[in-house]
């Protein structure tokens, strides 16, 4: 296994008696080996086949983004300016329903491209033709939990068929490219799912021993539907039915009462907060103070780059801790290592990862984004991990390692061509609004 070791940079920690330090960090083959402050040791320097020069750099966990759909990317600045329903029924289905597996290809492709240079090394994917997702995501390196969502408003043919593809799916990719891969099940939504065509795949989620994953509560007027189609708001249904019975992320949960954050924290449920998305379709605020408080895992997700439109998880981590001082007059309401955690550490606890990544910590993988701090906002040397939520990028990004090997170096692509993908996603966007 390779050794190779980090000196003279700054590595972020979060913890809360030292959040950041001076020092060195070595890795042998996919883990974090040692680390600490000052100068390495010599037996590190010694053993170490590489040397990276971490000086003008602050390393940190390698960020994750709990939920999206990387192959929308084709359908940046489509329809923008609408509300959730428009958005979707009039023009992401119609598109969607279009394509084939290359478009889903060069579009996860074209996201990759964009996670790798913003300093994402881990994400959730959902949506169809996933084994051309799983390519992707080997090729690149990344680290990914995907699932085949599926949608219930179809014969009940169909839905065997999706529900058979989505176990399939599941049984040939989980645990590949040597363990980056993991797979979850996923009902797209309690409003597109029926009762009955849940409760079968919260059986197939228990049968394969893997965790859920859908939307849920993101906007208003979903929650109306849901309490006029079952008589119950989107929580306590998917709870009879059992959803909550396996470990579950749920994506947005921006109109949530005091009762449904209750039960979501007895459940372990965990929340992917998704701000940008949101705001842009007007969905609401989530109350991810709220449910932080309440013993909640509130991870971040930029969802897809048609509602977004951009993947930068740094705008989510500074969104987080912004807008919800805005809202609660609060400026205590989430600080900035906890919006750096919601980012990292509660990113990797979200979908089962707590213990593998989300943290720089030896015997963890290791999966690092380093950024420049040789910048104007960057300085003065104060808070780093102030400077990380309130003035950082994703264009600061310099180099990005997942399981210990550089995916990116000095914000050069290693694993993918950057300009052969911009051409394909390009011709298939063409392809498909021709």
């Amino acid at each position: 296994m390779k050794r190779w070791l980090i000196q003279n940079g700054l590595f972020v920690t979060l913890a809360s008696e030292r959040p950041t330090y001076e020092g060195w960090l070595s890795v042998e083959g996919d883990r974090i080996a040692g680390m600490g402050e000052g100068a390495a040791p010599a037996h590190e320097a010694e053993a170490a086949e590489e040397i990276v020069d971490g000086k003008g750099l602050l390393f940190l966990p390698g960020l994750i983004n709990t939920h999206g759909h990387a192959a929308m990317s084709l359908l940046r600045g489509l329809a923008d300016d609408l509300a959730l329903q428009d958005w979707l029924e009039n023009h992401m289905w119609p598109t969607e329903a279009k394509f084939a597996g290359d478009d889903v290809y060069w579009g996860t492709s074209l996201a990759a491209a964009e996670m790798i240079l913003s300093g994402t090394t881990t994400f959730v994917d959902m949506y169809d033709h996933m084994g051309r997702v799983a390519e992707v995501v080997e090729q690149a390196g990344l680290r990914a939990s995907l699932t085949r969502g599926v949608i219930g408003l179809c014969p009940p043919e169909v839905q065997t068929a999706k529900l058979n593809d989505a176990v399939q799916f599941a049984r040939d990719w989980h645990g590949k490219a040597d363990g980056r891969i993991r797979a979850m099940m996923s009902p797209h939504a309690p409003y597109t799912c029926p009762p009955d065509y849940i409760e079968r795949i919260v059986a197939a989620a228990h049968e394969l021993g893997l965790p859920l994953h859908t939307h849920m509560s993101e906007s208003a007027a979903e929650v109306a539907q849901n309490v006029r189609d079952y008589g119950t708001r989107p929580v306590a249904h998917l709870d009879s039915l059992g959803f909550f019975s396996r470990p579950s992320l749920v994506a947005h949960a921006v109109h949530l009462n005091d009762e449904e954050i209750a039960l979501l924290a007895e459940r372990g449920v965990a929340v992917s907060h998704n701000p940008v998305s949101n705001l842009k379709l007007a969905s609401g605020v989530a109350r991810a103070p709220d449910l932080l408080r309440a013993g909640v895992t509130v991870s971040l997700g930029t969802d897809s780059a048609a509602s977004n439109n951009n993947l930068d998880l740094f705008e989510e981590i500074r969104l987080a801790a912004l807008l919800h001082k805005g809202v609660s007059g609060d400026p205590t309401a989430v600080p900035a290592a906890e919006a750096l955690r919601m980012g990292t550490l509660y990113g990797a606890r979200a979908i089962g990862l707590e213990g593998v990544t989300g943290e720089l910590r030896p015997g963890l993988k290791a999966d690092l984004t380093a950024v420049s701090i040789a910048k104007p906002h960057f300085v003065p040397r104060t808070d780093y991990v102030s400077h990380l939520v309130y003035a950082a990028n994703g264009a600061d990004v310099a180099h990005v390692w997942v399981d210990g090997k550089q995916l990116l170096r000095g914000r050069e692509l290693l694993t993918l061509d950057a300009e052969r993908i911009r051409f394909e996603a390009q011709r298939c966007f063409e392809r498909l609004r021709g």
